[in-house]
């Protein structure tokens, strides 16, 4: 509408007063979304004076905008309208939206009353204007949920009390989509946020509260002054998770997996996933199974059951954790991507991931961030996530809050993503049951996350050992003389003749007994009839078992060509498109295989065999170094082509995803990927090979450790760009030392390999053999184009992966005195050099695999050089980094008894290496000729 006609619509009768309820609404809703009303509606909305939006959708400027247009647009009309009634109906509409903004603010969420908030005055009548003679009159409530459209304002005001500052403080408004918030408030305001429930689903919330408390106590008796990281005063965590399987077995739910921390994770395993009691205290007498390794403390163990509910068995996941908080969160997200993978499930709605935070965790943890950042994308959505926080407003040890977080809830960080956050008074336990089933209600209707703020306390310290009066004294005394979250509930019930004190007492004593008899004690729990995954073909094989991973060589021919093949409708941008016709020349022979046609070859021939492959990492879709191209983009429009997946009709699934901006949560991801789909390729790569360093905590508690401390297996691969081209210290390095020294009882793979065919038999190695342990690939930068790395199809079709790679050219070992062991792309330049300088004294044998050591290959290498003395280690990183440190003891153990071993390489530095190129160039020189004995 233009400025012009704006005059005609005020003289009209859509602004007279008694119509300001109705504009209200329309300027709360253009508040939400301009598109939720007429053209019309947004170009008048547009024209009105100008202020910021906060809780006062209507805003006083805006209503006497309205009244003003309406008093002269009608000062000629005999019907008056009363302004008082209009400036009234407006403030109620305002009420109601201050309650929804804010109402949360002066919730009783507090179950110890320690909170010292300052009343919010937009939840006060006398704010608004309105008076006690205003309370019997009618108004009109515009989308408020609860009546017919309209209410006495007395019973409005008591309404909105109890919906939105009860036991539950919804938080909502931060939301965007109308949608999503009109949902919320058509759950919330008819039942004023408060659930109806009989009298057996009564006792069942007791029984958990009963089972939470007994579980405690007893341990607290039977192993006092062990640690247990007690439940006590988040008692409400199992009646909640309870509701929550339920709930999620209404909608169809098949699979529910959990990450936690380990407060109250025993209480979990025992109450929830029904571990055996007896098991648990074998667990705290010292016993252990033998066979699992270094095993790990009982509150980072794992576990997984069936669980019965109305909608049929759901099966629980735990996740196993670290006491690294919040790293489970994306491993659990994996986990759940893998799970819907395998079920064909898009949308989320057959798997549910719960991750259960601590109050300073959730805030101070920067992978909850990531986590968050990924949760909408296509790479990693999961359908949404149900996020508890345990929030016993202490966080660990810290004695003022204010010393945790910046910000007013330690939810906030959730309002990056706009979950809806609904706090919730934890000795309530009726409250957490409603909050519970609102929250997978609102993750089946809209696939995104939800989070619960469960606010409670802590009993004792951080744990059964620690001493919280020292920096809690006044909040422990509170707790001290607090009745417990059962008491308070079991006197409830018995205040409303659901149950009377004797059934309380037997249900108390019932549960003790069960502990007594140490079997399962959770009446839903199921034995299970399948395994999600069967590992059975995955266990007990080592490194190096026989495997055959050819492929004959007219069926590489065949997917060579395929892989090559574009629609012409498809424009390619130039240089990808001579990449492609490159690669056209390697399919018919005409050219020698490139590492990027080699890579591809490798995963055409896994999907040709039905395996799923997944690749994720920043740029991973065309190579950070431009050599995959494996998603090729239209330079015409923004569709893109994959021609890995047009193989053939029964080809295996392949996924390659540009990842977000992180390396800790994707790869946490990625691994959580790898332990639920053991039956593809899982790979993760690094847009530079530092960049892992960002992802550290993963690859030292996961990846090299999981199946010690857990006995988890996982075939993720790693693929890590390293290589010393005059790059700087921060994309030089991969950091191959720390690899080497996390490598210990064979627990993972790494490997520097030097040739496009050993990638293409690495890539299928990792999948063709039943062996499920980590990759850790050194890949390459500049060998990707170097005209001497090449391979041709015979050497994929008839070759396998080669842990040792022994001297090429036409030497004679007779006349050889030195032996270069070295890895990776330093080999082409010994080579170069020694080929310039015609030496033929000097044997080159590369090492492909570092860890599992190939002494048995190493050995058949060396044969022809038993007479030899000296041999030398050359690498292009510092003396304190590379393979030196971590692995001479196998080269000494390699070569023969009374040989000398020497070390070729840059000096010891703190810096992976030099930012001048001149000064890389130098030291290069220098190592090589070293290594080649021409000082």
């Amino acid at each position: 509408m233009q400025q012009g006609s704006l005059k005609a619509w005020q003289a009209s009768s859509h602004f007279a007063g008694a119509n300001a309820a109705y504009i209200e609404e329309l300027y709360e809703a253009y508040l939400d979304d301009p598109n939720a009303v007429s053209e019309e509606w947004q170009a008048i909305f547009a024209e009105l004076p100008s202020q910021g939006v906060g809780t006062d959708v209507a805003h006083s400027r805006i209503r006497d905008y309205f009244r003003a247009t309406a008093l002269d647009s009608n000062r000629s009309k005999t019907t008056t309208v009363d302004p008082e009634v209009t400036e009234k109906q407006v403030r109620v509409l305002q009420l109601i939206n201050a309650f929804r903004f804010r109402g949360h603010q002066n919730a009783n969420l507090d179950p110890l009353g320690l909170w010292q908030r300052e009343p919010v005055a937009e939840l006060d009548l006398a704010h608004h204007g309105l008076t006690e003679d205003d309370l019997g009159r009618e108004f009109n409530t515009g989308s408020y949920a609860l009546g017919n459209g309209t209410m006495k304002l007395g019973e409005l005001f008591n309404s909105l009390k109890a919906t939105y500052c009860g036991p539950i403080g919804a938080e909502y408004m931060h939301i965007t989509s109308t949608e999503e918030k009109r949902w919320l408030q058509q759950r919330l305001e008819p039942v004023m946020g408060q659930g109806s429930y009989d009298a057996d689903t009564k006792k069942r919330i007791l029984a958990g509260l009963n089972a939470a408390e007994g579980l405690e106590k007893y341990l607290g008796a039977k192993f006092p002054g062990a640690k247990r990281f007690s439940l006590e005063g988040g008692d409400a965590m199992i009646p909640m998770m309870r509701e929550l399987i339920y709930r999620a077995g209404d909608q169809g739910a098949k699979e529910v997996v959990v990450g936690m921390a380990h407060r109250g994770r025993l209480n979990m395993l025992v109450n929830i996933l029904g571990k055996k009691p007896g098991d648990l205290f074998d667990e705290f007498a010292g016993k252990h199974d033998e066979a699992l390794g270094s095993g790990d403390v009982k509150y980072h163990q794992g576990f997984s059951s069936d669980f019965a509910t109305p909608g049929g068995n759901v099966h629980l996941a735990l996740a196993f954790n670290p006491s690294h908080l919040e790293i489970v969160s994306p491993v659990v997200m994996g986990s759940v991507r893998a799970r819907m993978d395998r079920r064909n499930c898009e949308t989320g709605k057959l798997v549910m991931p719960i991750t259960i935070h601590g109050d300073s965790a959730i805030t101070g943890q920067g992978i909850v961030q990531e986590t968050f950042n990924m949760s909408q994308t296509r790479g990693f959505k999961v359908g949404g996530a149900i996020r508890i926080v345990v929030n016993n407003q202490v966080g660990f040890t810290t004695s003022n809050p204010e010393d945790t977080r910046s910000t007013e809830y330690c939810t906030d960080i959730a309002k990056m993503v706009q979950a809806p956050v609904l706090h919730v008074n934890a000795d309530d336990p009726e409250a957490v049951a409603f909050v519970a089933q609102l929250a997978v209600d609102f993750r089946y209707e809209f696939g995104r996350d939800v989070v619960i703020d469960l606010i409670c306390y802590r009993r004792h310290g951080h744990n059964e050992a620690d001493e919280p009066n020292a920096t809690q004294p006044l909040m422990y005394q509170k707790i001290k003389k607090h009745p417990t979250p059962r008491k308070i509930y079991a006197d409830r019930l018995i205040e409303q003749g659901v149950m009377n004190a004797e059934e309380v007492t037997e249900q108390i004593n019932t549960y003790r007994e069960q502990l007594d008899q140490g079997e399962c004690v959770v009446p839903e729990w199921r034995t299970m009839t399948e395994h999600s995954v069967d590992w059975t073909p995955y266990l007990g094989h080592d490194w190096d078992e026989s495997w055959d991973s050819q492929v004959g060589l007219d069926k590489l021919k065949a997917l060579a060509t395929s892989i090559c093949e574009v629609p012409e409708s498809h424009k390619l941008q130039s240089r990808v498109a001579k990449i492609y016709k490159d690669r056209e020349a390697m399919a018919a022979g005409d050219k020698p295989l490139d590492w990027g046609m080699a890579e591809t070859l490798a995963y055409a021939t896994l999907l040709d065999s039905g395996y799923r492959v997944r690749l994720t990492g920043q740029d991973s879709g065309r190579g950070t170094f431009f050599h995959r191209h494996a998603v090729l983009h239209n330079q015409d429009n923004a569709t893109t082509y994959m021609p890995l997946r047009h193989l053939g009709e029964h080809q295996g699934p392949i996924e390659i995803f540009d990842s977000v901006l992180s390396e800790a949560a994707v790869l946490a991801f990625e691994y959580g990927y790898a332990t639920a789909e053991p039956s593809g390729l899982t790979m993760w790569e690094a847009q530079f090979g530092d960049f892992a360093n960002g992802a550290q905590v993963v690859i030292d508690q996961f990846l090299s450790s999981g199946e010690q401390k857990w006995g988890r297996l996982c075939g993720l691969t790693l693929l890590l760009p390293h290589g010393y081209e005059g790059q700087g210290p921060e994309h030089s390095s991969a950091r191959l030392e720390r690899f080497l020294q996390l490598c210990a009882d064979h627990n993972m793979q790494v490997v520097v390999p030097s040739t496009p065919a050993q990638v293409y038999h690495m890539l299928r190695r990792q999948v063709v053999r039943p062996m499920r342990r980590p990759l850790v690939v050194m890949s390459p930068k500049s060998l990707l184009r170097h005209p001497m790395a090449v391979s041709s199809l015979e050497e994929l079709a008839l070759g396998d992966f080669q842990n040792v790679i022994g001297e090429l050219d036409e030497l004679d070992p007779a006349k050889v005195d030195r032996v270069v062991f070295c890895s990776g792309k330093v080999y082409f330049e010994l080579l170069e050099k020694r080929r310039r300088e015609e030496l033929t004294n000097v044997a080159l044998i590369r090492i492909e695999q570092l860890y599992p050591f190939p002494h048995a290959e190493m050995a058949q290498v060396l044969e022809a050089y038993q007479h030899v003395k000296e041999f030398v280690w050359c690498q292009e990183e510092p003396q304190n980094q590379g393979a030196w440190y971590c692995s001479q003891h196998h080269f000494w153990q390699a070569i023969p008894a009374g040989a000398n071993l020497t070390y070729a390489g840059r000096e010891a530095s703190a810096a992976p290496a030099c930012g001048y190129v001149s000064v890389h160039n130098k030291q290069q020189q220098a190592l090589v000729n070293a290594a080649l004995g021409l000082n």
